[in-house]
């Protein structure tokens, strides 16, 4: 009993991961034919959205730190699918921009979240909750 608050099943931090780890791996066979991984696949996303945006920006809409998403945003860019450029009102800002390639991917990765709809046993009402809780979480 002194020590059930540190029973793994007692912990709201390991259901939250694992469920991302097995979620994530249900994406690999839609991404693998695009030559991307989950990350490069959801740092597009935002993209495919606006076309273009500040570093900083990116990063903060991914949760992700400017020193995590450099080096994947630098591969993208090799790939052909970004471009890094200093913003012109401020040198210190890049701005990272969808390339011809990147934007066409956005069509080829349309039926991504269908699919992996199909492979999630939530109803509807389930998953839009869930999706509410796990912003909640978020917006601590």
């Amino acid at each position: 009993m002194k020590y059930d608050a540190l029973k793994l099943e007692n912990q709201l931090c390991f259901p939250l991961y694992a469920a991302s780890r097995e979620v994530i791996k249900l994406y690999l066979p839609f991404l693998k034919p695009l030559g991307l991984t989950y990350t490069q696949y959801i740092t597009l996303m935002p993209l495919w959205e606006r076309g273009s945006m500040k570093l900083k920006e990116l990063a903060k809409t991914l949760y992700l730190t400017s020193g995590t998403l450099t080096p994947l945003v630098k591969k993208l860019e090799k790939q052909g699918l970004l471009r890094r450029e200093k913003d012109k009102e401020d040198e210190r800002d890049l701005i990272v921009s969808l390339s011809p390639e990147g934007e066409a991917l956005q069509e080829r990765a349309l039926h991504i979240p269908l699919e992996l709809g199909k492979c999630i046993n939530l109803q509807a009402d389930e998953a839009a909750e869930l999706y509410r809780l796990l912003y909640k979480i978020l917006s601590t």
